[in-house]
């Protein structure tokens, strides 16, 4: 980042403490100002996700509990809407829709958001669920909104049978055709996807984009 001028450096920094801080108005602020000064909209959103990446760290290094985590996930959601507007998606020639969330008995959306964020400056649209959702959510939403994915975020072992749920009420209603579902998260394997009949599972925010337009293209 050596291209990067020294006041755009600073905000840079002071941008990503914000969000580790779980400053909401602080990362907002921020983030207009980096917009402001001409830092490209995208640098600032790599930024953000370093800043996720460390909190995650502390989180599991137990110096961060459940709510600093939802604080800088917060403070990143505020600051990535100043910068959404500016973000130079490229065009995608497959522009898929998405209905992502953490499943039922998942209550962590650290991972979901930056893979939200990450999504949607790859030129996704993007319904993010939240928190907790059960199978018959996700899938109601993706038919309701004729989304082509379903992502599914799972942090907690025990609720990884719930994806059995996810895939009975798809194919139920014969919507296997038309709906993929991607999976990720700490509680996610490729084991677990090849067991519960999942299209495809993403190590991390990158990945995912890549499996999701992976999926669109088929």
């Amino acid at each position: 980042m050596s291209h990067v001028s020294e006041p755009r450096k600073k905000v840079l920094h002071e941008l990503f403490d914000a969000v580790v801080a779980g400053d909401v108005q602080k990362a907002r602020k921020l983030a207009e100002r980096a917009i402001n000064e001409g830092v490209s909209a995208s640098v600032a959103l790599e930024k953000m996700m370093n800043a996720m990446r460390a909190v995650d760290a502390k989180y599991m290094r137990k110096e961060y509990f459940t709510v600093d985590v939802a604080a800088a996930s917060t403070a990143m959601r505020e600051a990535f809407k100043v910068l959404e507007p500016h973000l130079d998606v490229k065009p995608a020639n497959i522009v898929g829709k998405v209905v992502i969330g953490s499943l039922k008995g998942n209550i962590q959306g650290l991972g979901k958001d930056i893979v939200t964020a990450a999504l949607r400056s790859a030129g996704f649209q993007v319904i993010d669920l939240g928190v907790n959702v059960s199978p018959e959510t996700f899938v109601t939403l993706a038919e309701r909104e004729k989304a082509q994915v379903i992502a599914v975020s799972v942090s907690v072992d025990e609720t990884v049978p719930f994806l059995k749920d996810l895939i009975d009420i798809i194919n139920k209603k014969n919507l296997g055709s038309q709906v993929k579902t991607v999976i990720g998260g700490r509680a996610a394997s490729e084991k677990t996807r090849k067991e519960y009949r999942i299209d495809a599972y993403a190590q991390d925010a990158w990945d995912c984009v890549k499996k999701v337009r992976d999926l669109l293209s088929h």
